[in-house]
C-alpha cells in the first residue's frame, strides 16, 4: 500500500505536470488543424480567372505617343494616342485622329501606322478597317461597319493605296473611304470621312497622307522611310495644290461647272 501510495505521488507529481504543460500545445495544434481544415475548404478560382490573367499578361504595351505628325490645314485639332507594342510579334501601332464622327459637317480621319519586322503582312481590308472603328476615339463611341462598296488604287508617296467605300455606323451613318498601304516594315490603314456623309475624294487621300511626317530618333529605319517618300507627292501630282486649303482635308472635290450647251 504504501509503495502504490509513492507511484501515485510520483505519477502525480510528474504526469500532471506535463499534462499542464502539455495543454496549451495540444490547444495550438488543434487550432493549426482547423486552420488547415479551413484553408483546404476554400473554393477553388473560377475557371474563368486564368484566361482573364492571361489576356492580361499578354496585353500590348502602352508607350508614350510617337513624334507623328500632319502637316495639313484644318479646324479639327490632330490627336495622336499612346503607342501600343504587341507582345507576341514586337509591332508597334501609333494612332492619329482628326475630327469626331458625329460632326457629319466636318471631314473625320482615323489613321494607324503599325511597324516593325513583318508590319506589311495584314488582314484584308476590311478586317483593318472594322478594328480600327471599333477601337473608339476619344470622345467618340465605336463604330461598326454596315457595308462596303466599289473598291479603287489611289497613288500615293507610300505606293499604291488599296481603298474601298465603307459605310460605317455609330451615333450616325457615314459613308467613308477605307484605305490601307504597305511596305517592307511599314504600314498604314484607317479610313477618312468626306462631310455630309460621302466618301473622301481618291486626291483628299493623297493629300492626307502627302501630310503625314514621322520623326522618330528612337527608329530611324522608319524615319527614313518617310524621308525618302517625301519626293513622291502624289497630292502635288494630282493637282492639289489649290487655293483652297479645306479641299485637303476629306472634302469633296469640287466639280468643274460644265461646259455643254
Amino acid at each position: 500500500m504504501h509503495s502504490q501510495a509513492i507511484d501515485d505521488d510520483g505519477e502525480g507529481g510528474t504526469g500532471r505536470g506535463f499534462a499542464a504543460i502539455g495543454l496549451p500545445v495540444r490547444f495550438a495544434a488543434a487550432a493549426a488543424t482547423v486552420a488547415g481544415l479551413a484553408l483546404l475548404a476554400r473554393v477553388p478560382p473560377s475557371p474563368e480567372l486564368a484566361p482573364t490573367l492571361q489576356r492580361a499578361a499578354g496585353a500590348p504595351a502602352v508607350v508614350g505617343p510617337a513624334p507623328l505628325r500632319l502637316a495639313e490645314p484644318g479646324i479639327d485639332p490632330v490627336r495622336v494616342e499612346p503607342g501600343r507594342i504587341d507582345p507576341k510579334t514586337g509591332l508597334r501601332e501609333d494612332v492619329l485622329g482628326r475630327g469626331s464622327f458625329s460632326a457629319i459637317e466636318a471631314p473625320v480621319l482615323r489613321l494607324a501606322l503599325t511597324r516593325g519586322i513583318g508590319a506589311e503582312r495584314a488582314p484584308g481590308l476590311f478586317v483593318l478597317v472594322a478594328r480600327r472603328a471599333a477601337l473608339a476615339a476619344r470622345g467618340d463611341l465605336p463604330l461598326s461597319v454596315l457595308r462596303t462598296g466599289p473598291r479603287g488604287v489611289v497613288a500615293s508617296r507610300f505606293g499604291p493605296v488599296e481603298t474601298a467605300e465603307m459605310t460605317l455606323a455609330g451615333p450616325l451613318t457615314r459613308t467613308c473611304t477605307g484605305f490601307v498601304v504597305a511596305q517592307a516594315g511599314l504600314r498604314i490603314d484607317g479610313f477618312l470621312c468626306a462631310p455630309l456623309g460621302g466618301p473622301a475624294e481618291p486626291r483628299a487621300l493623297a493629300c492626307t497622307l502627302d501630310a503625314l511626317d514621322l520623326d522618330d530618333q528612337g527608329d530611324l529605319t522608319t524615319t527614313a522611310q518617310f524621308r525618302q517618300s517625301r519626293s513622291r507627292s502624289a497630292c502635288d501630282a494630282a493637282g492639289a495644290a489649290s487655293a483652297d486649303p479645306a479641299g485637303r482635308t476629306g472634302s469633296i472635290e469640287r466639280r468643274r461647272p460644265s461646259t455643254k450647251n
